[in-house]
């Protein structure tokens, strides 16, 4: 545990670090070639608009608690469950995190042109993917989301990590319902014959 609990720390705050310079620099470089931004919100109050922001919210104070825990012993108010503060436990967390980033990058790799975060309105641009991963499932990148959410919690078994992911796993479902509507919307019986074949999750 000694040689364990330091190494997940620190992984940890560098993890989250460089998730965040990639979304950000893979948003960026996206947008110069392309001249639109992949990032959808949507309209301002409706439900896209407040899983985004909730989003946002609990990714950024996930990666400053873990940022500041690096430097700082603050895991007394973060609410440690100890039974689970175990080396096991710490290392199947940085595993499935390494396993959801892995996951999340092919996915993206594989949608490729097609691949946005949130629901986007322009009329051209996407196409309904039905093979590969999108064949056994028609969620798989909230799935790898989800995953590192689980990842985690077990990397930091907290209340906070807790409320994080059932904050995140209520959010993930509620957007996956809203971007299956608008598919539904915009590819209309194709849509329909795909969900009828694949499910939602698994």
């Amino acid at each position: 545990m000694e040689a364990i609990e330091p190494l997940v720390r620190h992984f940890l705050g560098i993890f989250f670090l460089m998730i965040g310079l990639q979304f950000a620099g893979r948003s960026l470089g996206l947008f110069r070639r392309m001249h639109f931004s992949h990032i959808n919100y949507g309209e301002r109050g409706t439900a896209p608009w407040w899983h985004r922001h909730i989003f946002n919210v609990f990714r950024t104070a996930i990666l400053l608690v873990c940022l500041v825990r690096i430097f700082a012993d603050i895991d007394g108010g973060l609410g440690v469950f100890g039974a689970l503060y175990q080396w096991p436990v710490l290392l199947a967390g940085m595993v499935l995190l390494l396993v959801s980033f892995a996951s999340v990058n092919y996915l993206q790799a594989y949608m490729h042109e097609d691949w946005r975060s949130g629901i986007d309105r322009r009329a051209e641009g996407t196409h309904l993917l039905t093979e590969g991963p999108f064949g056994r499932s028609r969620n798989p990148l909230f799935i790898s989301v989800i995953t590192g959410q689980l990842g985690f919690f077990l990397a930091l078994p907290s209340v906070f990590s807790l409320v994080c992911l059932i904050a995140g796993v209520l959010v993930i479902t509620r957007q996956a319902r809203e971007e299956e509507k608008a598919l539904a919307e915009r590819f209309g019986a194709a849509y329909e014959d795909y969900r009828t074949r694949v499910p939602r999750w698994f």
